[in-house]
Formats: C-alpha cells, sequence, structure tokens
C-alpha cells in the first residue's frame, strides 16, 4: 500500500465535537477551509510528482476526519446505527472530485429514532463540500437487496466501518446464502462483458474511460473482488500467496495500476469534475501536464501520452482474464481427464495446456505452435491459466532471442500459409503479446494512437482490422459486399504474401520520416528472415513501400483521366501487383474507421482496378488516347439505349446534345441513365433526376438546366441543408450552352430501407429550387461537433493550371456545411466551377475544384490572390458555438 507522500501536511487535527449538538455554522466554516487546504495540498503535491496512491489514501484519510466529526456533531455515540464506508471510500481511496460513499446500517426503530439527525448529517455534508454518496438501510433491506443484486453485494466487500462497529456487515458477508462463490464469478463475468460491450470490448477508444472501459480500473477492482470472494485473496499480495497471480504479474499489475491512478487524478484536476473520459478536450493538456513532449511531427507528446494508457490498459485488460479464467478453473473443474492433442499438448476441458511445464522455455517454437494447434480441433475454446501463465514466463526468459530463433520464424511462415484461419490466431498472439515478441517492430505500434478523428484505432489495433479483412475475402459470406474482390482474392498466388504486407504496412508508424519507406526495409528484412524467395520478398516489400498509392490516386485524383491512369499503372508495373494492392487498399481502408467505406469508394477503387488492368494488358508502353475512351463509352451508352427499346436515331440525337467530356469523365451507364432522364423533354426544360445507391445510403444526382449565376452555391447550400455530403461534382457544359451536371452524394440522415424516399425528397426540392426564379444560396447555420472543435487548423490553399483551367487544392479542417461556404466563396468571386471531388478524412478535408473565370480562361493572378484571402477569411473562423 503507497505511503503517505512526506511532502504532504499532517492530516487535520479536529476538536472533538459536543456530542448530538450539530455543526456549527463556524465549524463547517472550519471542516470546508480543511477541506480545501487537503485539495490544494494535494494538488500541488502531485504536480511535484508525489505518489499518486499515496494522495489517495491522504485525502479518504482527511475526508474520514472530517464525515466522522459532523457524524458524533449529529448522532453522537449511538451505537444504534453503523456508518459503513463503500466503494472507492471504502478501499480507502479518494480521487480529486470522486463521491464519497456511505452506507448506514440500523434496525428500523432505530432508523426512525435517528431521522432527524441522519438528515443533518447528510446535509451538513453538502454544505461543507463533500458529495455523499448515500443509502439508508436496515441489515434486513441490506441482504434483501443484496440478493437481488451482485452490484449491491460487491459494493459491501469494500465497506468499511467508521462508525458503530462492524458486527451487522460482518453477518451479511459470512451468508453462505448470500452470493455463493460460483454465482457471484458468473454473475461479474456477465457484468464485466455488458460494460465492455459497451465501449465495443476495445480498450483502443479515442476517448477510452479511464474508470469502466476494458483496462480500466473498474477492471483492477473486479479482479480484487473475485479474489476475496472466491480464494480469500482480497489484494494482489494475497493473490499471489494463493496462486492466483506470480510476482511478475502482481508487479506488472501494480505499474499499470499507478498509470491509470496518475492519469485519472491528473483528469480530474484538469476538467475540474469527476470525469472518466479522456475526452480530446483535455488529451493536449494532460499530455503536457505529466510531462510528456513532442518529439518530432509523427510522434506527438498526446500520442506518447495515450500509448502509455493503452499499454497499461492492455496489461489489465489481459491479466484480469488471465485471473478469471483461473477462478473459473477453480470453481469449475474440467468434466474428466486431459484430451490428448498431439506429443506436446493436451486439452483440460475446452483449453488446451502443455504435457511439460518446461516445453516453452525447451523448445520456443511451441510458444507459436500452441496458438495454431487451435486451428485443428474445434473443442479447444482457448489457453488454460498455468499455459497463459509459462507463456508469459517463457517470453520473458527468451527476450529478444525469440525474434531471431529459425524455428519460431519457420512455425510463423507455416501459420500464415494457412491463410485466413490464421488471422484469429494471430489476434489471439497480439493479446498475449507473442506478436510483438516475433515483431519486435511491432512492439512499438502496440497502443500507438494517431491524434486524429480518422484513425479510429491504434495502429495495432488498426493492423488486426486490416488482416480480418483480407481473410473476409476468401468468406463466402462476405461476397455480397465485396464481389470483385472475392473473385480477385480467389484467383492469387501464395495468399500469405498479401498478410504479411497487411501485417506490415503501419509498422513503422511514429518513428519519424515516411513509415511506408521505414516499412518496406522492415517488411523486406523480415521476409529474408523467414527464408521467402527473393521475389515474394520484394512483393511484399512494394506492397508496404506502395500501399497508399492506389487510395491516394482513386480518392484525390481523377480516374476518368486518362493520364492518371496510365502513370498509375506504370508505376504498379504489373497484374500481380495490381491485384494484391487492390486487395490490402480496400482492407486499409474499412480497417481504419467504419464509417468510411462505402459503395462510392468501392466503386472509385473497382474502376481504377479495371481502368489499370486495361493499360497493363494493352501495355504501358502506350500513350493514354481520349478519343478512343470517349468513342467507347459513346458507343456503351447507344447500345445501352438501344436494349431499352430507344430508337437508334433518337438515342444519336440525345447524345449530340451531350458535352464531348461526359463520355471522358463518366460511365457509359451513367450517361444512358443521363440521356433517358432528358428524353421527351423540351430542350430548354429543367431536368433533375436522382438514383438512389442501397448500400451505405447515397444517391446520384443530375441536374440538365440553364446555366445561371449561384447554380453550384445554390445546389451545394440545397444539399447540405438536406443531410447529403457530396463527394463528386462533374460540372459540364452541353453543346447548347445548357449544364450537365452530375452530383455523387453520400447521405448522412438516411436510415435503413429509407434510400427511394430521401432520393425522391431530393428530387423535389431541388426541382423547386432551380424552377424559381431567384436561386437562394443561404448557408445553414449549424453547431461545430465537440470532437471537431480540437482539430481546427488553417486552411491551406494551392492553385496550377493544366488542360486551360486552374486547379484549386483545398486542405482544411472539416466543420458542418464546409462545402456550401467554399461555394458561396467560390461564386462571390466569380468563378465558374467544372469539376470538383470531395475527400474527408477524420477531421480533415481535401477537395480539389477544376475553375476557370467566367469567359472560360485560366485565373489571373489577381482573382487567385482573392480568392486565397477570401477562403482563408472564411474557413480560417470555426463556428461559433459546439455541440455534442
Amino acid at each position: 500500500m503507497s505511503p503517505i507522500p512526506p511532502m504532504l501536511p499532517d492530516l487535520p487535527r479536529l476538536p472533538a465535537p459536543l456530542p448530538r449538538s450539530g455543526v456549527s455554522s463556524e465549524a463547517r466554516i472550519a471542516l470546508r477551509q480543511i477541506l480545501g487546504d487537503v485539495e490544494r495540498a494535494t494538488t500541488a503535491a502531485f504536480h511535484a510528482g508525489a505518489d499518486v496512491g499515496g494522495l489517495l489514501r491522504y485525502r479518504a484519510r482527511a475526508v474520514e476526519r472530517v464525515v466522522l466529526h459532523a457524524w458524533l456533531a449529529c448522532l453522537g455515540e449511538t451505537g444504534d446505527c453503523t456508518l459503513l464506508a463503500v466503494g472507492g471510500f471504502g478501499r480507502g481511496q479518494l480521487f480529486p472530485h470522486s463521491d464519497v460513499d456511505l452506507l448506514v446500517l440500523g434496525e428500523a426503530d432505530a432508523l426512525v429514532r435517528q431521522a432527524r439527525a441522519l438528515e443533518a448529517f447528510f446535509a451538513c455534508l453538502w454544505d461543507i463540500g463533500i458529495k455523499p454518496g448515500h443509502a439508508v438501510r436496515t441489515p434486513a433491506q441490506c441482504r434483501e437487496i443484496a440478493l437481488a443484486d451482485a452490484t449491491v453485494f460487491t459494493s459491501l466487500l469494500d465497506a468499511r466501518p467508521l462508525a458503530g462497529g462492524a458486527a451487522r456487515l460482518d453477518a451479511l458477508l459470512a451468508d453462505p446464502a448470500v452470493w455463493p462463490p460460483a454465482a457471484f464469478l458468473e454473475a461479474k463475468r456477465e457484468e464485466q462483458a455488458k460494460r465492455f460491450a459497451r465501449f465495443n470490448d476495445t480498450a483502443y477508444n479515442l476517448e477510452p474511460n479511464l474508470k469502466e472501459g476494458p483496462g480500466g480500473l473498474r477492471t483492477l477492482d473486479f479482479m480484487r473482488w473475485l479474489g476475496r470472494r472466491i480464494a480469500d485473496a482480497p489484494d494482489f499480495d494475497a493473490m499471489v500467496g494463493k496462486g492466483l497471480l506470480d510476482r511478475t504479474e502482481r508487479d506488472a499489475l501494480v505499474r499499470a495500476e499507478q498509470t491509470l491512478q496518475r492519469y485519472r487524478h491528473a483528469l480530474h484536476v484538469v476538467a475540474g469534475r469527476p470525469e472518466e473520459r479522456l475526452l480530446f478536450d483535455h488529451q493536449r493538456r494532460l499530455a503536457a501536464e505529466l510531462g510528456f513532449e513532442d518529439e518530432h511531427a509523427t510522434n506527438l507528446a498526446v500520442e506518447q501520452f495515450m500509448q502509455a494508457y493503452y499499454r497499461a490498459a492492455t496489461i489489465v485488460e489481459r491479466l484480469g482474464t488471465q485471473l478469471l479464467e483461473r477462478c473459473t478453473e477453480l470453481l469449475e473443474p474440467p468434466p474428466g481427464p486431459p484430451r490428448e492433442l498431439d506429443r506436446d499438448f493436451v486439452a483440460i476441458g475446452t483449453r488446451i495446456e502443455p504435457r511439460d511445464p518446461g516445453l516453452f522455455l525447451r523448445r520456443p517454437r511451441a510458444i507459436v505452435d500452441v496458438f495454431a494447434a487451435q486451428l485443428d480441433d474445434a473443442g479447444i475454446h482457448g489457453l488454460s491459466s498455468q499455459t497463459m501463465r509459462l507463456l508469459q514466463q517463457a517470453l520473458a526468459r527468451h527476450r529478444d532471442a525469440f525474434a531471431r530463433d529459425p524455428h519460431v520464424l519457420v512455425a510463423f511462415l507455416e501459420l500464415s500459409r494457412r491463410g485466413a484461419p490464421a488471422v484469429e490466431v494471430m489476434a489471439r498472439m497480439n493479446r498475449h503479446g507473442v506478436l510483438a515478441a516475433i515483431l519486435p517492430a511491432f512492439r512499438q505500434v502496440v497502443g500507438r494512437m494517431q491524434y486524429d478523428l480518422f484513425h479510429v484505432y491504434t495502429v495495432d489495433e488498426h493492423t488486426l482490422r486490416v488482416l480480418r479483412n483480407v481473410a473476409r475475402f476468401s468468406d463466402p459470406a462476405a461476397r455480397e459486399e465485396f464481389p470483385l474482390a472475392a473473385d480477385v482474392h480467389a484467383a492469387l498466388d501464395k495468399p500469405e504474401l498479401l498478410l504479411l504486407a497487411a501485417l506490415f504496412h503501419d509498422i513503422a508508424k511514429g518513428r519519424g520520416g515516411d513509415h511506408s519507406v521505414l516499412g518496406e526495409q522492415e517488411a523486406r528484412d523480415f521476409c529474408t528472415r523467414l527464408g521467402l524467395p527473393e521475389a515474394d520478398t520484394e512483393l511484399v516489400a512494394w506492397l508496404v513501400r506502395w500501399h497508399l498509392l492506389m487510395s491516394v490516386t482513386a480518392q484525390r485524383q481523377d480516374i476518368a483521366d486518362p493520364e492518371v491512369v496510365h502513370r498509375f499503372a506504370v508505376q504498379v508495373g504489373e497484374r500481380e501487383r495490381l491485384d494484391r494492392l487492390y486487395l490490402l487498399t480496400i482492407a486499409d481502408i474499412a480497417g481504419t474507421n467504419p464509417k468510411l467505406w462505402n459503395e462510392w469508394k468501392a466503386r472509385l477503387l473497382a474502376d481504377l482496378h479495371a481502368s489499370a488492368r486495361y493499360v497493363l494488358r494493352a501495355g504501358i508502353e502506350r500513350p493514354p488516347q481520349p478519343d478512343i475512351r470517349g468513342t467507347a463509352c459513346r458507343e456503351s451508352a447507344l447500345s445501352l439505349l438501344a436494349q431499352e427499346g430507344m430508337a437508334p436515331a433518337d438515342a444519336a440525337a440525345l447524345l449530340a446534345r451531350f458535352p464531348p467530356d461526359s463520355f471522358l469523365r463518366l460511365r457509359a451507364e451513367t450517361v444512358a441513365w443521363q440521356a433517358r432522364a432528358i428524353a421527351g423533354r423540351a430542350e430548354g426544360a429543367l431536368v433533375v433526376a436522382t438514383r438512389p445507391r442501397s448500400s451505405r445510403s447515397g444517391a446520384t444526382v443530375f441536374v440538365c438546366a440553364p446555366g445561371r449565376d449561384m447554380l453550384f452555391a445554390a445546389i451545394t447550400a440545397t444539399l447540405d441543408r438536406l443531410g447529403f455530403n457530396i463527394v463528386s461534382a462533374r460540372l459540364l457544359v452541353g453543346t447548347d450552352g445548357r449544364v450537365f451536371d452530375t452530383y455523387e452524394l453520400l447521405d448522412a440522415e438516411a436510415g435503413a430501407g429509407a434510400e427511394a424516399e430521401r432520393a425522391a425528397l431530393l428530387q423535389a426540392e431541388l426541382t423547386r429550387l432551380l424552377g424559381a426564379r431567384e436561386l437562394r444560396t443561404r448557408v445553414a447555420r449549424r453547431g461545430l461537433p465537440r470532437r471537431l472543435r480540437h482539430f481546427q487548423r488553417a486552411p491551406k490553399i494551392e492553385f496550377g493550371d493544366r488542360d486551360g483551367a486552374t486547379q484549386l487544392a483545398l486542405v482544411c479542417s472539416d466543420r458542418p456545411g464546409l462545402l456550401a461556404e467554399v461555394a458561396q466563396v467560390l461564386h462571390e468571386a466569380r468563378v465558374r466551377v467544372h469539376d470538383a471531388r470531395i475527400a474527408t478524412f477524420g477531421e480533415r478535408v481535401e477537395d480539389f475544384f477544376v475553375l476557370t473565370d467566367r469567359s472560360g480562361a485560366v485565373l489571373d493572378d489577381s482573382t487567385r490572390d482573392a480568392l486565397r484571402t477570401a477562403l482563408q477569411q472564411r474557413l480560417g473562423a470555426t463556428a461559433p458555438r459546439t455541440s455534442e
């Protein structure tokens, strides 16, 4: 137990109160002063580096003296009632803004008799600044409630008598009918599972809960409750004596608890309230308060701070699982004798265990084999607690030699060659630290977060999700979501090479420099140690080096431009690389953030994959020929219209009205759909057509109308108001002077099955807007979400010229209504928008526009300067309020 830090003043000495005299106003002032002095002293000691455990005990003791003073003043020395400290206060620990949990036990007549005194007691506590979480019960009521609710009974395990003796509580806890060990274990297991489910069953949340989340302080409480109820071992030292923990495990838990307690103490101080979530609002300040400093742009102080938390939480979560397994084994012995598995392992019930306790020390590759063996027997559901302990002891003994052991590497290669089933095995290996032991570079990214809203998982968790996505491509159940990827994956030779590339693609995050370049060398070195053929090694290394190439090309460039596709195909060079890069890109995007993957991105990547395959098949030495592409698109659109019964002459006449670039920038299916939309309509008529998409709700919108000022600004403002996000806009002018605008949208507000209704609403609203004599461009004003508030940065604006137009690249912080505001600025600057590509990466927006002046020429320097200034002024200011 942590000693009281010597830098703290002596605990306050209070004069003995006159029993049942009440607490005078002068005494209340003095008590408030004492509590304030304690708070100031502990905060100063904390900033001076004092041990947090000692600070918590000091605060608890000081508050206990004040509480007892008020109790004696209000109730005297009566034995009618027992005052108990419960919760953290019962354990002798109080964080700066934690509630002071109290329980009063007494017989019914005594509680009636003391009702006024108890009322005065609790009122006094509130008045002097103590927030009591309190309950007043008879022993019979307490027993009844505890029998019905395991959480109430659990709180009694931590109860500590402050006044009136412990006889009433001891009788309740000694009652064998109240939550016997087996029932208690099952109740706490279910309770923890539900609690973890609220946090996505992972400690790796962007804003984790220090108290309730997986691996948080409540998990440590959970371990102590199990130890006390099941083995009469209420603390970690006692658990070592009972064999529930060994000394190494105890020491790891103590260090992790110290980290979590220090973080929670600092969080309470910084937030000024009982905040338990490491919100973005506080992360940067907490990192500075706790002494972390930026090392370089890719290893920020806040990222180091969060990594220390994740690592501590991971240790607590793993050892909590291990202790739960040991307690289960104590109470639920296996139904029969060990079952033979192979020469090394046996099954103890549903758990695997080595025959020889020294196996992992004697033969290190058995550490990999014990995980792989679970693939061969459906009756094995995990490791026994003994296996977990032996495994950790062996890893600690082998240290760096484990990663160099050739037999370990052979075992890992054999595992990876088992394909998709190997992925879950690797995930289990990661939970037990084995993956990091085989790959020392992976250890550096365990718990490694990136301070943004784009990457919602730590690097190691993200990597495992990417691996799982790769494995899904071979699952028939996933074919509906990834039809092309499933076909491409099925044709792969050596699919294990894709798994290796996925494993290494982000392994160099946080080191400084380009993680793709550094990761390429890590992958090459590891594949060489594995003994892979040189060609296989180079393929894995190339995939790691260029794993972002396809994503960047598809989302930030115009893949309808033959030159863009040709450049990409030349860089890829061969079909085998293209197919694997396509699969890795999908798995990476889908594994970065669940909200990122959608039908629009799926189509972009599929189009780029198909176009690049065509270039590779035709030969990369052939220059792009836009006229051939345009002719092919026109002919395909004519064919589609003919299949639907349209006369060839009518179809040709319709397509003759289209802008020539439609056949270069759009799919033939889209051109044919737009032709059907304008068929039979007068040449000057307004046409608005919508086409809903069913996957990750969205729609395509086609607008054919006379060119007007403010058209783009009015449409974007309307789409924003209706809750649609634009991801792409093609703004073309037809041969008759009318605009042919195509918008690809994602729908932020549609529910499942509401796509058609939303598309109909959209069509009606746009028709009403564009049919009006005057266009409205008023941008809806909405509050800035809390999370975005912490990532607002100055916009970055760049101009360039190409093909007779000006390209504007805008990188800025996201906020509600952003595109509508940008469109309004462009309108006010009197420039025309011909193309727009909209990409959002968490809190960062990367938008690309193709612009000309009103005469169709590139923008001159004065117009660019004015536009840059207007955008900086408009986007440099954040919204005036925030919202959750």
